[in-house]
């Protein structure tokens, strides 16, 4: 544990610090032993040590520990023989992985009708029933008949004192905000278009097509933008990499392309416009200089960088395409499917959850 570096030190709280200084005292004795596994136990319990020991870890993974050298040639030989299965095997996941895309796309097909039905509810084009209304919610079980009746009368005095919504009013913005991995996105002046956000649908690629899916994001006619649909398609590849076949791990987001959005203008949110002044070294003369800049926004996700051909990219745009990726997957993984649910949120507990049972595995 000593041998973590000073920059991981330096980037630690002062708490943490001492953590890592109390393990470099001198102790003696079974007081040592004590005291060295109480460390233990406290420093696992940090996020920032472990995060610099699984940096540590992560520059090890694939190291040769010098146990392979040692084996006599005949040995090597019958592992290169496993190397050679675990290929194929990886050969035999990647079509594994093919086939569930395609019943991703025939499920999608069921899916779709209820899709639909919950955006008509949304956007109010169709009004459910008493009987689709229906819902038992678990507080609502310890209720008595007198309590339910005198909630049901403070609802309808209520619903009495304002405008009858239509619809769902900003169901899918609701949705956004309360997902921290969109919120960080959103800026205050796209709370505005996102009102008018009416679905999101996923489209995947045809049979016999190269493996993608499209992000129909779909706006009622609004004053931002004059698009009713912008799109995001995601081109991904199921096959193990000729040069590193151990490293495949499932299907990869190789490359992603957006849409234009055709602003109306002076509504473009992703550009601002600032202004300089400038002094004249000679004459001491000012100017005033007027420059369109980019400003941050959801909607530059519709503006994703492009990939070269070579696939070489520069850091900046790394992270920006491996955010994206990220985004992509969880939108059509868990918004599109559990919209309501994010909107409640009741999945973002769910989700939290998860990471809990993820932890104590």
């Amino acid at each position: 544990m000593a041998d973590i570096d000073n920059k991981d030190q330096a980037e630690m709280d002062p708490a943490d610090m001492e953590d890592v200084e109390e393990v470099e005292e001198e102790e003696t004795g079974e007081d040592e032993n004590s005291k060295a596994r109480q460390l233990t136990v406290q420093m696992m319990q940090n996020p920032q040590i472990l995060a610099a020991l699984q940096e540590r870890l992560d520059g090890l993974n694939g190291s040769p520990s010098g146990y392979m050298e040692s084996l006599p040639k005949v040995v090597k030989r019958r592992v290169n023989a496993l190397k050679n299965l675990q290929v194929k095997c990886a050969h035999i996941e990647a079509k594994f992985y093919e086939e569930v895309h395609e019943l991703e796309r025939k499920y999608a097909a069921l899916y779709q009708p209820l899709f639909d039905k919950r955006s008509d509810i949304v956007k109010a084009a169709y009004e459910p029933t008493d009987e689709e209304c229906e819902w038992k919610a678990d507080e609502e079980e310890e209720l008595t008949d007198e309590m339910k009746e005198k909630a049901k009368l403070e609802e309808e005095k209520k619903d009495e004192e304002k405008e009858d919504p239509k619809g769902i009013p900003e169901f899918w913005l609701t949705v956004f905000k309360n997902v921290d991995l969109l919120s960080d996105m959103l800026q205050e002046h796209d709370e505005p278009i996102l009102k008018h956000l009416q679905d999101i649908k996923v489209k995947f690629s045809d049979p016999g097509q190269p493996m993608s899916f499209t992000l129909e994001f779909q706006f009622e006619p609004n004053d931002f933008f004059t698009n009713t649909v912008l799109t995001k398609t995601y081109k991904m590849r199921s096959e193990p990499d000729e040069n590193d076949p151990f490293s495949f791990d499932g299907p990869e987001i190789m490359s992603c392309t957006g849409c234009t959005i055709e602003w109306t203008k002076g509504k473009n949110v992703t550009l601002k416009t600032i202004k300089k002044k400038q002094k004249h070294k000679g004459r001491g003369t000012v100017r005033t200089v007027t420059k369109t800049v980019p400003n941050d926004s959801f909607f530059n996700f519709f503006t994703p960088p492009e990939v070269p051909e070579n696939g070489e990219l520069d850091e900046d745009s790394e992270a920006i395409l491996a955010a994206d990726f990220e985004i992509g997957h969880f939108i059509r993984e868990r918004i599109v499917p559990r919209a309501v649910l994010y909107f409640t949120g009741e999945a973002i507990e769910d989700d939290d959850d998860d990471v809990k049972l993820i932890q104590l595995r």
